[in-house]
């Protein structure tokens, strides 16, 4: 089964992109970032044309997230829990039913946090990622296959950027912030695309100073996987291709490989 993840900076102003992007990849279930949307102006029936089951999470103008399965849903949680008072659209967690039993799917898109000295930016994105570790935690117990997909805002290592000295002010590579992804890790979820590779690879390139043209990339895309879901890993891949289309996303896909038969 393929699971990919996809920031896709605008469904309505990429929809020509993600549906040949749907029908080249042939992805089973993909998790959007960024829809900037409203639920009911979703492009929904385009996507449900290729023969997805749809479900959003949307939020005018900016935000939003969403899931598109060829599997049917048998339960759709929406927002993270731990702040009734967060009303941004940053989080969907699809359940469905496979050969190998239960699949967990979060389609999920991080605070970026800056400017790093406003408590409201920064200071959110910190306590967002508090939050999704409790609720990772209590996940786990379920000891199934869970994905957790979507653009982290986080670089993790040096690695995963061109230039690191030029992101050491930016909330994406502060301490603080890698910290919480590596607790992720220290639960016991699995960077997909790190599990298959030492290489550099990017996931974002700004549409700024010729950023594409110069590969001068970052990876803050991420497939973290339970145990369960790492066990079952076949393959994962970013495909980079993307980002050279005509009116593209300043991120690409990335994608999983399961076995779950």
């Amino acid at each position: 089964m393929k699971i990919a993840t996809w920031n896709i900076n605008g469904v309505r102003a990429r929809i020509d992109n993600l549906l040949h992007w749907l029908k080249e990849s042939g992805p089973d279930i993909v998790c959007l970032q960024e829809i900037k949307t409203m639920d009911d102006g979703f492009p929904r029936l385009e996507i449900e044309a290729l023969g997805y089951h749809v479900e959003t999470h949307g939020q005018k103008g900016f935000n939003g997230v969403a899931i598109l399965s060829k599997l049917r849903f048998d339960e759709v949680n929406r927002g993270l829990p731990g702040d009734e008072a967060d009303e941004q659209a940053r989080f969907i967690e699809g359940v469905f039913s496979t050969e190998g039993g239960a699949l967990r799917v979060v389609s999920l898109y991080l605070p970026n946090g800056n400017p790093v000295a406003e408590e409201r930016k920064f200071g959110y994105k910190l306590a967002w990622m508090e939050r999704l570790e409790r609720w990772a935690h209590e996940r786990l117990a379920l000891e199934e296959p869970l994905v957790l997909a979507g653009d982290y805002n986080v670089i993790p290592q040096p690695i995963d950027a061109k230039n690191p000295a030029e992101w050491v002010n930016d909330a994406l590579y502060q301490p603080e912030s890698r910290g919480a992804l590596r607790r992720l890790e220290y639960l016991g979820f699995t960077d997909a695309i790190r599990a298959v590779g030492d290489d550099q690879l990017f996931t974002f390139w700004d549409y700024q100073g010729g950023a594409w043209q110069k590969n001068n990339g970052i990876r803050i895309d991420h497939l973290m996987l339970s145990p369960e879901a790492a066990n079952r890993l076949a393959a994962a891949d970013i495909e980079k291709h993307v980002r050279a289309w005509e009116k593209p996303s300043d991120h690409v896909p990335a994608a999983v490989q399961l076995a779950l038969s």
